[in-house]
């Protein structure tokens, strides 16, 4: 329980809970303090039922936060009621308060990891959730078609969130519908985007809009770019001595497109050597000097985008379980549920973070199963002494 309430204190999550107007008006045998702690158990415990999450949440809350009350298990019903009165708000406020990107900065003259020149890398990425298959889910989330147009088993629900490279911490989201494009989601993550950070992002994120307001953000950004028709076409300026080039960058088409002033980009293309096939790359970066990083720096840095992608396999993977559908049956809920999800994780990413540095280790190099089964196995000791 301790990895939870170190993270989330209790007196935080009251402050959130008042803060959403979700404070229980009169005394109940769920709090809503309780029933926050509750939806992030859920994720903790996926395929546990509703009561099996609470019997192993209430001895801990107990131990951990003070809570006194003598407890009698409420039933399925009850414990629905109060996951409905408390909402899907809170969680997202409570994450929001609290996840930020947690990566040691490299002191004067060292390196670290997850740093390139200077900058903390982060990544930008989406991912589709399954959810319970029911009418007012499909309305809200909407339904992948499939071949033949058919449709897919389940609803689903989009997740794009932005993730520090060096620790897998997933430090802001954006969850809504699966009619919502990525491109518009990551939109909504850019007042995350800081001074300091270097936003890497697959080539199915550019457009010549994200590209400018994402530059204002005050961070470099290192993309993948399509290098068919349907790309981009930098208008090449100079040849750098890194191999890399700068080009202007601008949209052909559309008055108020042209009257734009022109963006400078340099543009790195090079190719991966794997012993079959030598596929090319193409990367767009705002990181203009060769002084500051250098071509083969860069390529080299955006393969550590795909620590985004393993972010996403630990949550859905081995904290949510394996081709496992979120249990939710309302829209409010399954909100809750994918907040609850998203906490959990930046918990326990959190304490591997600090357990790493701590020891002197990488913290990419800690096993999150290993974390996760510790954190299972320890959230509650019916009957420990207090501290």
């Amino acid at each position: 329980m301790g990895v939870l309430t170190r993270v989330f204190p209790p007196d935080l999550v009251d402050e959130v809970i008042a803060g959403a107007g979700r404070t229980e008006v009169r005394s109940r045998s769920l709090p809503a303090r309780v029933m926050a702690y509750f939806a992030i158990g859920m994720a903790l415990y996926s395929d546990g039922s509703y009561e099996d999450v609470l019997s192993q949440l209430s001895d801990g809350l107990a131990w951990a936060s003070g809570w006194e009350q003598e407890y009698v298990l409420p039933s399925k019903s009850a414990i629905f009621q109060a996951r409905a009165r408390l909402g899907a708000k809170p969680l997202q406020a409570l994450f929001e308060r609290v996840a930020h990107p947690i990566a040691t900065a490299p002191t004067a003259g060292e390196t670290a990891p997850g740093w390139v020149a200077g900058r903390r890398l982060v990544a930008v990425d989406g991912t589709c959730l399954d959810l319970a298959d029911t009418a007012e889910n499909e309305a809200f989330f909407g339904r992948p078609g499939v071949n033949k147009g058919e449709q897919s088993a389940f609803p689903q629900a989009r997740v794009v969130a932005l993730a520090e490279c060096g620790t897998h911490a997933i430090f802001a989201a954006v969850v809504g519908p699966l009619t919502t494009g990525e491109p518009t989601m990551m939109e909504q993550l850019l007042p995350k985007v800081q001074p300091g950070m270097l936003l890497l992002a697959d080539r199915g994120a550019f457009s010549y809009a994200l590209w400018r307001k994402a530059s204002e953000t005050g961070a470099d950004l290192l993309w993948r770019i399509r290098t068919d028709r349907a790309g981009p076409q930098p208008s090449h300026l100079e040849d750098l001595p890194d191999g890399s080039w700068l080009a202007e960058l601008r949209r052909s088409t559309g008055a108020a497109e042209r009257a734009k002033p022109t963006m400078m980009v340099r543009v790195i293309d090079y190719t991966v050597e794997d012993g079959r096939e030598h596929p090319s790359y193409r990367l767009f970066t705002t990181i203009l000097d060769p002084a500051e990083a250098t071509a083969a720096e860069l390529a080299a840095a955006y393969q550590r985008r795909w620590e985004i992608e393993l972010a996403f396999d630990e949550l859905k993977t081995h904290q949510r379980g394996p081709r496992m559908v979120l249990r939710s049956k309302s829209p409010d809920l399954v909100l809750q549920e994918v907040w609850g999800h998203l906490c959990c994780h930046y918990a326990i990413r959190s304490l591997m973070a600090e357990a790493a540095v701590h020891a002197g280790h990488d913290p990419d190099r800690t096993s999150f199963i290993a974390a996760l089964r510790i954190a299972r196995a320890t959230i509650a000791h019916a009957g420990d002494f207090p501290p």
